[in-house]
């Protein structure tokens, strides 16, 4: 596997040839002027340069058989100027998401107060969707990649792995500051941190079971729709439980409101008993999240009748 050997970028190299490298922000212009996002375009332009022409020789040549020299020469540009770019070649196969990483840490930290904090995570969760959704066939081609790659499925592991940790931070920071929650959401000790865990890992689980289905039916179909439809049936499962103040983006929640008039009122799994058992469940990973939430019913249901 082709990798650099140090993490920091080698700038004091010069050109090559017809290399294209980044340009400098010396001179460009003060911070946020013209001349300063010209060159952070640029620099975004060449991270989806390198990337397109990584993808490109995966599907032809096969990953193993790629080299980073290879995909450098294929992009334009010489073998030194990649790695200030990417540590490694698997990286190339996820060029966005440090950037959309950064989008989703200032839309947690510009979120309402009154907001509730489980909207806002998913809110969070659907820019890293909307960046998948932006470049359909890239997408399929890279989730067919992975596939195949063992090593690259670890890759992705990790990438959905910071979101998560990310998640459970900004829940954590809710518990920490003591401003109005909704009821059940808040308990107080050791529950805190594990809520905001589990909270975090059900929003992640299911923009992933959304994004697999739309990416194995070849990125066809209104995919945030999906998402949106996943939120209810979680929300309805473990979060219908709020106060009065309790605020969804644009709009007041009642007390107990789901948002499905006329559908019984799921007991919040946030709000439970500490006292109450432990129900564990199995399913497919590639089953519908609609009918895994009507198997834990089920289960739940037959618990209570035993």
């Amino acid at each position: 596997m082709d990798r650099v050997q140090s993490a920091t970028p080698q700038h004091s190299a010069g050109p090559r040839g017809a290399d294209r490298t980044a340009p400098s922000t010396g001179g460009t212009g003060p911070e946020g002027g013209p001349g300063s996002r010209r060159a952070a375009a640029q620099r975004q332009q060449m991270r989806q340069d390198l990337a397109t022409a990584a993808m490109e020789l995966f599907s032809s040549q096969g990953y193993e058989e790629t080299t980073v020299d290879q995909i450098a020469a294929a992009a334009g540009v010489a073998r030194r100027t990649f790695f200030r770019y990417f540590r490694s070649k698997e990286e190339a196969i996820f060029p966005d998401h440090d950037d959309t990483l950064v989008r989703v840490a200032d839309l947690l930290a510009s979120a309402e107060p009154e907001e509730h904090p489980l909207d806002v995570v998913c809110r969070g969760i659907k820019e890293v969707l909307r960046m998948y959704a932006s470049t359909p066939g890239v997408s399929v081609a890279r989730y067919q990649l992975i596939r195949q790659v063992p090593a690259l499925r670890e890759r992705e592991i990790a990438v959905v792995a910071r979101y998560e940790r990310l998640f459970t931070r900004y829940l954590l920071g809710r518990f920490d500051t003591g401003e109005s929650i909704p009821s059940g959401w808040q308990r107080g000790g050791e529950d805190d941190s594990m809520l905001a865990e589990v909270s975090a890992a059900a929003v992640v689980a299911a923009h992933n079971h959304v994004l697999r289905r739309w990416l194995r039916a070849g990125g066809r179909g209104d995919v945030e729709a999906q998402l949106d439809h996943s939120f209810e049936v979680i929300r309805r499962t473990f979060w219908a439980a709020s106060t009065p103040g309790a605020r969804r983006r644009g709009s007041l929640v009642a007390p107990g409101a789901n948002g499905a008039p006329g559908e019984r009122l799921a007991e919040s799994a946030l709000s439970a008993s500490p006292g109450g058992e432990v129900l564990i469940t199995v399913a497919r990973t590639d089953a519908p999240l609609d009918v895994v939430v009507d198997t834990i019913r089920a289960a739940l249901s037959g618990a209570r009748e035993s």
